[in-house]
């Protein structure tokens, strides 16, 4: 891991962008005694530049609450080499939305499960490198993203003890399989109203986790609407599971 920039924010929070190989990445850390407990923050392959401000917003969130935070750029987006297949996938998926044909289980195949084998090693490998860091300890949370990449983390990553997760993606149907062998805590937050997910699909999904511990926190609104409670609540369930 090489650090290539940093900052310190208005709120005392220390922003260091980093490398890990080609994966770009940005680690937030706390004002507060180190080690802190680390929360990995997913996000959609939109670029890290795009999603920018609404991961600093979350960073500084958990900062507050004591949390380390830290993402990388997903394979495909950002400044990372495009990828054929899956641009070829998005291309399908928004002439399939826009015709306003269901969306077939071959295009979620093509555009997710691709991204989730090549996406989990690497946020594997950024997680060991994180927790070498002597600012950094356990124990460690996965928060938002892509569903089916935080599933795969939960089911293959040991280091993971507690996750938030939005139901607000495409989910291929091997995954609800794998959802059945995902047994740490989860906080699963559904948008009632998301046009982009089939809210049956999000409560099937809801119902394979194999968890003890699982609650769905359902609220009204589009996919853009997560109200502020909702977030209030995710950073509880954190502090209860990560202290």
């Amino acid at each position: 891991m090489h650090f290539t920039s940093e900052q310190r924010l208005d709120d005392g929070v220390l922003e260091r962008e980093f490398t890990l190989g080609e994966i770009p990445g940005i680690l937030w850390t706390p004002t507060s005694a180190s080690p802190a407990p680390l929360i990995l923050l997913g996000h959609p392959p939109l670029g890290l530049r795009k999603m920018y401000p609404r991961l600093a917003e979350r960073a500084r969130r958990a900062a507050a609450d004591g949390f380390a935070a830290a993402t990388i750029e997903l394979p495909g987006s950002g400044d990372r080499p495009r990828w054929a297949a899956v641009e070829q996938a998005r291309a399908d998926l928004r002439r399939a939305m826009e015709a306003g044909e269901p969306v077939g289980d071959g295009i979620i195949d093509a555009l997710v499960l691709p991204l989730v084998e090549r996406s989990v090693p690497e946020w594997r490998a950024a997680l060991g490198a994180l927790l070498s860091l002597p600012e950094i300890g356990g124990p460690v949370g996965y928060s938002g993203g892509v569903i089916s990449i935080g599933i795969r983390l939960a089911v293959v990553e040991p280091r993971i003890s507690a996750a938030v997760l939005f139901a607000g993606s495409l989910v291929p149907a091997a995954m609800f399989e794998e959802a059945r062998r995902v047994t740490i805590p989860l906080h699963v937050l559904l948008q009632w109203d998301d046009e982009g997910n089939e809210r049956q699909a999000a409560l099937n999904l809801f119902d394979a986790f194999g968890s003890e511990e699982k609650t769905l926190h359902a609220n009204m609104g589009g996919h853009t609407g997560v109200p502020q409670f909702a977030g209030d609540a995710a950073a509880r369930f954190f502090t209860r599971h990560l202290r």
